[in-house]
């Protein structure tokens, strides 16, 4: 069960940065600063969900590969 819901989290991680991306480099170029704080703060939102699953470490690691895989 736990693994299951790891993924999930995972995906939405990779969900939330493709949002961040876009709206700082897309099409939504001019997207309110408030929209990309909401995107910023939802994947905020999944870490810390991950890490009482998997620990504080790991989902930190987690994160910040999704967000460089998805920004870079």
């Amino acid at each position: 069960m736990a693994e299951s819901e790891v993924a999930k989290l995972r995906q939405q991680l990779e969900i939330e940065a493709e949002s961040m991306k876009q709206g700082l480099y897309g099409l939504a170029i001019t997207a309110q600063h408030q929209i990309i704080e909401s995107k910023y703060n939802a994947f905020g939102a999944c870490q810390e969900q991950l890490a009482a699953l998997i620990g504080e470490e790991e989902a930190t690691r987690m994160a910040v590969e999704t967000y460089i895989q998805v920004m870079g």
